[in-house]
């Protein structure tokens, strides 16, 4: 073999050996987080759990081993405070694990501190230190897999600003969204968030935040404010779209549910309707009927509330509206959301579909609900426009009113 032969094949040798230095392997999918005996829980804390106003969430509310809980939440499940049996004190010690083993995952890549405007895929996304959604909305792309997991790992503080939203696209599935959070956790004046909440130290919503998620925490206090904490069916909470597409669910592709599914067959399913083997798909009209026409069968009416009289100094007497329930009701319905003056301020995805609507400035306001259907049903936006009470502005009541609707 010639000289230039063998220069040539140790450049080529080279030029391998190179390109196999730098190819490194895929990383591998997260994992969802398993939180254990903490999983049934809406608030978990240490030392105390503060409210005011009107506060609710869909599972269980846990202290310990502090025994103060005021302003009496409305607690969806059970509640455990300081408990002989030693529930809260068993998923006080999960919660730790999960903390600790979400802290040391690989990280996927970092991130900048202020998550206003920025879009996230699946993944393990790390803070160099505090992390913010300042104004406007970060969005979470499922990229059409239900089963992608968002973690990001804060080492301190996770603060949003008044209004701000996360917002999941593509089939992003809102039981896989966690925040591992080294310090304190604040929401401002009605956030609309969305995932597992592990705070190091104390959770605060500042007012009317929507909470799509759970708010634990492992060494001080959760301080709610007219929080609703709720629990998606984990599904796709994409509904600006499938909302306004007929036909269009949480099944887009790989016929994993709804009719809009464009992909595979799950074995055992039915092709293009993801419904089990003999079972009728959703929309679809029973066997028997000849008729393959999607239902138009939802309904939902938004309930006004009653008024009163208030005195003006300006003039006559004239009906006005204090806190309130504004309440949907129908059939069908899949998911609410409630908005006041255009702002949300809270979302339901079962019944009651309900909120409390806190005493708002004097002078006249709107409230909407965007309902969307299980069936084929066009999604609708209800409105209707109220004038508030002056005097209980003033003075607003601490509760809900007697309407329930």
């Amino acid at each position: 073999m010639s000289n230039r032969t063998l220069k040539r094949a140790g450049r080529v040798g080279v030029a391998l050996a190179v390109g196999c230095a730098f190819a490194a392997p895929a990383q591998a999918a997260p994992a969802p987080v398993d939180l254990g005996l903490a999983e049934p829980f809406s608030v978990l804390a240490y030392s105390t759990v503060t409210n005011t106003g009107d506060t609710s969430m869909w599972g269980s509310l846990g202290l310990t081993p502090g025994s103060s809980v005021t302003g009496a939440p409305a607690v969806g499940d059970a509640t455990y405070v300081n408990d002989a049996e030693g529930v809260a004190s068993r998923a006080k010690d999960a919660l730790t694990a999960a903390h600790v083993s979400t802290m040391n995952r690989p990280s996927s890549g970092g991130t900048t501190a202020e998550l206003a405007g920025q879009t996230f895929k699946t993944g393990v996304w790390t803070a160099s230190s505090e992390l913010d959604l300042s104004a406007g909305a970060v969005t979470l792309d499922g990229e059409n897999d239900p089963s992608g997991v968002f973690i990001f790992q804060v080492p301190t503080k996770l603060e949003t600003g008044v209004g701000t939203q996360v917002l999941l696209i593509n089939r992003a599935n809102p039981c896989n969204v966690y925040w591992q959070v080294g310090a304190e956790t604040n929401f401002g004046v009605g956030s609309s968030f969305v995932g597992t909440v592990m705070g190091g130290t104390s959770i605060t919503d500042y007012g009317a935040s929507t909470i799509d998620g759970r708010l634990l925490v492992n060494t001080a206090a959760v301080n709610l404010n007219n929080t609703t904490i709720v629990r998606s069916a984990c599904t796709s909470l994409d509904d600006d779209i499938n909302d306004s597409i007929p036909g269009a669910g949480s099944g887009g592709t790989g016929g994993t549910g709804g009719t809009g599914g464009t992909g595979g067959t799950a074995p055992g399913t039915t092709p293009a309707t993801g419904a089990p083997a003999g079972s009728t798909p959703v929309n679809q009209a029973p066997p028997g009927s000849r008729s393959s026409t999607p239902t138009h069968n939802g309904t939902a009416r938004l309930l006004r509330p009653p008024t009163t009289t208030r005195t003006s100094r300006r003039g006559p007497a004239r009906p006005c509206t204090a806190g309130f329930q504004a309440t949907v009701r129908g059939k069908l319905i899949r998911r609410v959301v409630f908005s006041l003056d255009g702002k949300r301020i809270g979302t339901r995805t079962k019944a009651a579909f309900r909120v409390y609507v806190r005493a708002a400035k004097a002078g006249s306001h709107v409230i909407s609900a965007r309902v969307g259907f299980k069936d084929a049903t066009h999604s609708k936006t209800l409105k209707f426009r109220y004038r508030a009470c002056a005097a209980q502005v003033l003075q607003p009541r601490r509760g809900p009113s007697q309407f329930t609707g």
